[in-house]
């Protein structure tokens, strides 16, 4: 019996300002991801797009199809047309490839900072402090249909817990990153996302958190958030065995034989699927961005050796290669990424048709 009664004392109108939102300067009201929905609405085309590409990344997961995953695309995205751009010389990639290599572009809008910098195009879609982040949602659900009418998947980060309303109905493949995979709360929402979704290793190379990741989220949770009418509500999830290890380095590289091996014999003691993903890019490459090439020989070279683990592979590549900062009146350079450093596509066509044939050499070894 519950035997709590609420006070009979009258509300009190005294000044809470003193202890409630002392450190908030402002609040604004934010779109519901419903009506966003209504705007921009998933054409039928689309969504059996992203149905079918869920699917068939799932069946590499579990062993059903042996092509090898390529999430591939700029570190960050920051400009419609360029990121268009990009997509469609990838699309005429993935169509050549597509015997060899599941293509997904990688397409991302939020970045966690080390400390502070631009937090991205969701954001501060404009690039200069405004955080206009009800035209950065508009902005980023746009440009994930218009790559989708292409016949190309995405995958893209989850960090922000809220954004996932917005645009997660559009995603094939999803990341948690290596700031975020020992987080309960990325955790439970990965639980309940309808793609795939891999789990860096910690930023100190750990892989223990990311395979304790993976237990976690195979099973049901229930926790608070906001449906997409902008409702709070308590959500209950079914769990998601569709996960898996993205291998990005640590304090060293982790990418060679013996880091797959190690990380396989932790996944095979969690009772989970001995497979990897490796990131070429991040401490894989030790920031060195023209190493993602070397880096990715060398992985393609273990697959053609005959090694079924290793299920996907992720580059950061732009239409233009290196960075640049984002300098107030001074002019972008085009197709260069404002974030991590990224090979140019025309550096990425080569390791792509490598890891293709890699793929090739791979089923030639497989026994029987």
């Amino acid at each position: 019996m519950n035997t709590h009664t609420r006070s009979a004392t009258p509300l009190s109108t005294d000044d809470m300002t003193r202890i409630d939102d002392t450190r908030i300067s402002a609040v604004r009201p934010l779109i519901t991801p419903a009506l966003l929905e209504e705007w921009l609405p998933v054409p039928k085309a689309t969504l059996a797009l992203v149905e079918q590409s869920r699917a068939a990344i799932s069946r590499v997961l579990h062993g059903g199809d042996d092509r090898l995953i390529v999430v591939v695309g700029p570190c960050s995205i920051h400009n419609h047309d360029q990121a268009m751009d990009y997509a469609r010389q990838l699309q005429r990639q993935a169509g050549l490839l597509s015997d060899d290599l599941l293509l997904v572009m990688r397409v991302y809008f939020e970045k966690p900072r080390t400390t502070v910098g631009w937090k991205g195009y969701i954001n501060d879609p404009r690039l200069d402090g405004s955080f206009a982040i009800n035209e950065g949602l508009e902005m980023a659900r746009q440009l994930l249909l218009d790559v989708l009418a292409l016949g190309l998947p995405v995958g893209t980060e989850f960090l922000d817990l809220l954004s996932p309303q917005f645009i997660s109905d559009l995603v094939s493949w999803g990341a948690i990153g290596a700031r975020t995979t020992e987080s309960q709360s990325h955790r439970q929402l990965a639980s309940g996302l309808s793609c795939p979704v891999g789990f860096k290793n910690g930023t100190d190379g750990g892989i223990k958190v990311a395979t304790d990741a993976i237990q976690a989220v195979r099973t049901s949770h229930a926790f608070m958030g906001i449906t997409k009418m902008g409702q709070a509500a308590i959500f209950e999830t079914r769990g998601n065995d569709d996960c898996h290890v993205v291998l990005r380095g640590g304090t060293k590289p982790n990418y060679s034989r013996a880091d797959v091996d190690a990380a396989c014999a932790l996944l095979k003691s969690g009772g989970l699927r001995e497979q990897v993903m490796i990131d070429v890019s991040h401490a894989n490459s030790s920031k060195q961005y023209l190493r993602q090439i070397t880096v990715a020989a060398e992985v393609a070279a273990q697959i053609a050796a005959g090694d079924q683990r290793i299920t996907g592979i992720m580059i950061e590549s732009h239409l233009n290669e290196g960075r640049q900062d984002i300098v107030p009146g001074t002019p972008l350079k085009p197709g260069v990424s404002v974030t991590d450093a990224c090979i140019s596509f025309e550096q990425t066509v080569p390791v792509l048709q490598g890891l293709a044939a890699a793929v090739r050499a791979r089923r030639k070894a497989a026994p029987g």
